[in-house]
């Protein structure tokens, strides 16, 4: 990435992101963060459950 497009990140306002957890009331949540978690979440939530597509059946 060249010089001038590096974006400058405050190493403490990353590791206040990175103490978050998701929470439920996410879902109604008002921040593009809260939003994205809870969509991740929701993601991830619905591939545990249903398995891969290669999930052989016993």
């Amino acid at each position: 990435m060249p010089e001038n497009r590096k974006s400058k990140v405050n190493p403490k306002d990353s590791s206040k992101i990175a103490e978050k957890n998701y929470d439920p009331s996410f879902y109604q949540g008002k921040t593009q963060f809260e939003q994205g978690l809870a969509e991740t979440h929701e993601q991830v939530s619905d591939g545990y459950f249903e398995g891969t597509i290669d999930e052989k059946s016993e």
